[in-house]
């Protein structure tokens, strides 16, 4: 079995396509709509990092993913909806394993394009794109175990429970538990 990830993709940013959505890199122009997605409060409770307070601070996370991709360490699309033009919310593979072929995703989406089957759509791009074109054996998610959307959408797409862990991480000021989901490749077969 080859367990290599194909570094090709990391050459151009892999902008992609679906029926109602276009996948691209970011650009510091989405900053102020990356800020209003990260800081609203049905998105940024589940969250483990700092919630942004300034354009200044999701310019510097916009190019941290830039970077990332440049570094051949992970790709982040933002996810725009066609009809509008506009960005909507992102999908990230990162922390890519490249002995093991596996990366960890994340995804966030503005609460105003919830229950359209936006995520859904944008799943069934990018996790297809991770295991076909990137050549990943298997996917991690690293869930807040309150988020409830997130682990549907998850088991949704055949992802398993895979650890809960107790009290593992200390953000902002108390330990929280975080659940593991895996896909792999084979699943899908």
């Amino acid at each position: 079995m080859k367990t290599q990830v194909n570094e090709q993709v990391f050459d151009v940013f892999p902008e992609l396509e679906s029926d109602r959505l276009l996948f691209r890199a970011y650009k510091k122009g989405d900053a102020q709509t990356l800020l209003n997605t990260r800081s609203h409060n049905a998105v940024s409770k589940y969250m483990d990092t700092a919630i942004p307070k300034r354009v200044e601070d999701t310019e510097k996370r916009i190019e941290g993913y830039n970077n990332a991709f440049h570094e051949r360490k992970g790709i982040t699309w933002t996810i725009i909806e066609k009809s509008s033009n506009k960005p909507i919310g992102d999908f990230g593979i990162w922390r890519i394993d490249r002995q093991n072929s596996r990366g960890e995703i994340g995804y966030i989406l503005h609460p105003d394009f919830w229950g359209k089957g936006y995520m859904t759509e944008a799943f069934n791009t990018l996790i297809r794109f991770g295991f076909d074109d990137l050549n990943l054996h298997s996917y991690e998610a690293n869930v807040n175990t309150e988020n409830k959307n997130s682990k549907a959408i998850l088991l949704k797409f055949g992802f398993k429970l895979e650890a809960h862990f107790r009290e593992n991480f200390y953000y902002d000021g108390q330990f929280l538990d975080s659940e593991i989901y895996c896909l792999i490749k084979s699943d899908l077969n």
